[in-house]
């Protein structure tokens, strides 16, 4: 109990940001992401709340994954540029893979794809045409609601289909995580940086699923949410309502060196096993920066 006790003084001793965070509303909604090309929309009703983000870079050591759902770690990469696409293909997802393997003690891990996001204003791509918009590899902005990438249904099926193309000739998993590695190469510090949400302090009872849709344009009207068949399907996030037990944290003025590794989803669920998280104006600091970020998906098997 004394070593719980001292964890929570810790926690409360911390700089507190103030931010504006964004919540599905209460109610009943269909609840739908569609993407594109340099944007992103969501269907329901959202409402921003005030909240405080705590500034965890001053004990970085504290936070473990079972525990809070998210770490961050120091890690120099060899890429020397981000946009370079046929590079980080390559290079980098074979990096993120020998990392999150050693950060987590996993056997295997496999990365699936990545993301540039960025605080810059991203009008002029939105308005851009472009057939058959993969939502992997491209440049979006933050994100805008507190949200896990997969729900469970996704999560467990990308699992198992990552393991079997990946790994044929293995033996199967006994443990599956669902991760995203995120670093920032902007200077900091960052005017949109990333929140991650204690896991510990999220229940099931505020949670919806929101589907994901790739879109050349995004419908309009009563089209965003005509009726889907088979949508309870198809590939979702998990988003979240507001609840003043939600604990936020970020790590302020992050440098490229800087990682932070945080669960969409874990099946042991005996530990800490998703973390929420969302981007947020940060007001707290001078001399803010556009953010420049990288996120590679990837999942981690214990064999």
């Amino acid at each position: 109990m004394a070593d719980q006790a001292d964890a929570v003084d810790v926690e409360d001793t911390v700089r507190q940001a103030p931010a504006r965070i964004r919540y599905l509303a209460e109610g009943d909604y269909v609840t739908r992401r569609y993407v594109s090309q340099g944007a992103e929309i969501n269907t329901g009703e959202y409402c921003d709340y005030d909240c405080v983000v705590r500034d965890g870079m001053p004990i970085r050591d504290h936070f473990v994954l079972d525990t809070h759902g998210f770490m961050i770690s120091k890690h120099q990469t060899a890429i020397k540029d981000f946009h370079d696409r046929s590079t980080v293909d390559t290079l980098y997802l074979d990096e993120v893979e020998e990392l999150v393997a050693g950060l987590c003690g996993a056997t295997r891990v496999a990365a699936q794809g990545w993301m540039i996001r960025t605080s810059a204003d991203l009008t002029a791509r939105a308005k851009e045409k472009v057939e058959g918009y993969q939502h992997s590899g491209g440049i979006q902005p933050p994100a805008g609601e507190a949200h896990v990438d997969y729900n469970e249904l996704t999560g467990r099926r990308s699992a198992a289909r990552i393991y079997a193309g990946r790994f044929p000739d293995a033996p199967g998993y006994k443990r599956y995580i669902c991760f995203s590695l995120w670093r920032t190469f902007s200077p900091g510090p960052q005017d949109w940086p990333l929140a991650v949400c204690d896991g510990r302090t999220v229940g099931d009872e505020e949670t919806a699923s929101n589907t994901l849709f790739v879109v050349d344009e995004f419908p309009t009207g009563d089209a965003l949410t005509a009726p889907v068949e088979g949508e309870d399907q198809m590939i979702a996030a998990t988003i979240f309502r507001h609840r003043e037990r939600h604990r936020w944290w970020y790590f302020s003025n992050m440098t490229a060196d800087d990682v932070l590794l945080f669960k969409f989803q874990d099946s042991d669920h005996s530990v800490t096993w998703r973390c929420p998280h969302t981007a947020f104006h940060d007001t707290s600091l001078p001399d803010t920066q556009t953010r420049m970020s990288i996120e590679v998906r990837c999942i981690a098997f214990f064999e």
